[in-house]
């Protein structure tokens, strides 16, 4: 175990605590020089905060005193750290970003900064490796280079990442500062793309036309509309999940689905774990589905796999989260209804809220944003909503008046 001693100054008053790590003896039988850090707690953390974190740090410092990193700090590269932040990230990212990081390091980071010694990395190398994404073609999904130049946000994507990987390395106390700060940067601008939404005449028609669907298809959509759930979370689902007296469903992990490997379960995104009310109707859908999947698990006996998943596939085992999206887009164009993306639900069940009165508090919390400066996006396209509405409003009043004058014109006349 790591010791740690606290400094103090001259009041007696803890500045600091010196964490040190020993490491055996030399071929003489002398102790050797142990690895030491100094951890100096923020002026406003309490008791138990320090402690806690004392822990955290004293533990990872001994991991990277055990793989060789902390007497070598000054010279591991960013290739050799990259792995080490990697292997501390799988635990707290969820699959699809690991995924994505993962990729972005391999394919982007490495090439560009990989030899560099990570202390010696400073601005104007990051600046380069974002002049360097931004003269890059995006990639396609098939491993072509398109002709297109890489988005302002796939750059920033690649960039926070990177961003990353200098935070942990100032955790790590391998740097004091990080050189990839948004401040220091020139970072193309990102323009907010326009939330999609069904409007309230849209949302009605589809719903007319959705009544001729598969049942699971048909609860997938209203549940979709009605909860403002993600697809993900949508598609873990169970039918213990609900509560079929107090109509309310509880939303408590969400359903990823990587190429090449089966589908896996995580908590919800920002782990926002919540109980949301549904409407009678989909509580009666729901349990129409339940005696549907009883039917298929007795035609099918042994081959079906029960796990109580909402939204299956034939046998019973859990449906792939990416299905719901293509069967969404055929059913959008054999309905000859506009195409929106799938995602677009989550944003009409929180504007129609909205303009129903909702409390913004209340919606932050059936769609689970960790942050309600997440859901306040909403109240923008409410806001130009309304403006639209008064510009409607003032151009029939100038129209009735001006068909009012010339009638009067033409009577004195």
């Amino acid at each position: 175990m790591p010791s740690i001693t606290p400094r103090k100054n001259k009041d007696g008053d803890i500045i600091s605590y010196t964490i040190r790590v020993y490491h055996g003896y030399d071929s003489q039988g002398k102790r050797l020089k142990p690895y030491t850090m100094t951890y100096k707690p923020a002026p406003n953390m309490t008791v138990k905060q320090i402690e806690k974190e004392l822990q955290k740090i004293s533990i990872e410092f001994e991991e990277r005193c055990k793989k060789g990193i902390a007497g070598n700090a000054e010279r591991i590269t960013l290739e050799e750290f990259s792995k080490i932040y990697l292997e501390a990230k799988i635990k707290t990212l969820s699959p699809s970003t690991y995924e994505f990081y993962e990729r972005a390091i391999e394919n982007k980071i490495l090439p560009a900064l990989g030899f560099h010694k990570v202390n010696q990395i400073k601005p104007p190398h990051i600046q380069a490796f974002v002049n360097q994404l931004c003269g890059l073609s995006k990639q396609k999904r098939d491993g072509t280079q398109d002709s297109e130049p890489m988005k302002p946000s796939s750059v920033r994507r690649y960039l926070t990442v990177i961003q990353s990987i200098f935070k942990f390395a100032v955790k790590q106390n391998i740097i004091d500062s990080s050189p990839a700060k948004a401040e220091l940067l020139e970072v193309p601008r990102v323009v907010t793309p326009k939330i999609e939404i069904f409007t309230k005449q849209e949302a009605a028609e589809m719903l007319k036309y959705l009544e001729l669907e598969d049942l699971q298809f048909q609860v997938f959509i209203q549940l979709a509309i009605m909860t403002g759930a993600r697809r993900g979370e949508l598609t873990a689902l169970k039918f213990s999940d609900f509560d079929y007296v107090n109509n309310k469903v509880t939303i408590e992990r969400a359903a990823v689905k990587l190429k090449g490997k089966p589908t896996q379960i995580k908590p919800p995104k920002d782990y926002e774990v919540r109980t949301v009310a549904v409407n009678p109707y989909c509580i009666d859908l729901v349990r129409i589905l339940r005696a549907e999947k009883d039917k298929q698990a007795k035609i099918l006996g042994n081959q079906w796999n029960e796990q109580d998943w909402l939204f299956t596939q034939d046998n019973g085992e859990i449906m792939n989260p990416q299905t719901p999206t293509k069967q969404f887009s055929k059913f959008l164009e054999r309905n000859h209804l506009k195409h929106r993306k799938l995602h677009s639900l989550r944003h009409t069940s929180a504007t129609l809220l909205l303009y129903g009165g909702v409390n913004i508090k209340q919606v932050q919390e059936r769609l689970g944003h960790g942050d309600i400066t997440t859901t306040n996006k909403y109240l923008h396209y409410i806001s130009e909503a309304d403006e639209q509405a008064a510009n409607v409003l003032q151009d029939m009043l100038i129209t009735r008046k001006d068909s009012d004058n010339s009638d009067n014109e033409r009577k004195t006349g």
